[in-house]
């Protein structure tokens, strides 16, 4: 019997070709990657048509987060939408109203030193829930701008994680080795 906490195989390949599709064309174009029309994500584009109420053809730009698998060790990828936070940003485990956490939030609460890419700059940063009222302020603001996500946590049966990402500043704090 499968375990349902675990993507099939072809969930997983399905994921990996959607994320290297976005992360292409965000590295192509300087951390924008245009939304879809209805028809193009019918046809397999990776990026969701626009959300109503933000307008502009290039829509919301993602953010790469990088993470170590928990368990394998081997380096990630996810882009993710993104709100920015004080000198960072808040990222969201939705896993489109899954009833599981994603794969990057297990990742990043085992091993929250990575980096992310924003527009054209890689930045190392260190993840953390947000949690009580820093947590509700967040949700609520990302809420009023993507009503969507309130029903991925209505359909999850799960408060939906939360995490931010905080630069880290100065050398000596890089936490990639040899840098």
């Amino acid at each position: 019997m499968s375990d349902p906490s675990k993507p099939t195989a072809n969930e997983a390949i399905d994921l990996a070709d959607w994320n290297q599709r976005i992360i292409a064309e965000f590295r192509a174009n300087a951390g924008y990657v245009a939304w879809s029309s209805d028809e193009e994500f019918a046809a397999g584009r990776p990026v969701p048509p626009p959300v109503p109420g933000l307008g502009e053809a290039w829509g919301i730009p993602p953010i790469l987060v990088h993470h170590t698998g928990a368990k394998t060790g081997r380096e990630r990828i996810s882009p993710l939408f993104y709100q920015l936070v004080d000198d960072g940003w808040a990222v969201f485990g939705t896993h489109g109203g899954s009833p599981r956490h994603p794969a990057w939030y297990r990742n990043l609460m085992a091993n929250p030193r990575t980096t992310v890419e924003v527009g054209t700059e890689t930045v190392p940063v260190v993840a953390r829930l947000a949690e009580g009222a820093e947590r509700e302020r967040i949700w609520a603001k990302t809420v009023a701008l993507i009503p969507k996500f309130a029903e991925f946590e209505a359909m999850s049966g799960r408060q939906i994680p939360v995490v931010v990402l905080e630069r880290v500043h100065g050398k000596a704090d890089n936490p990639l080795p040899g840098k």
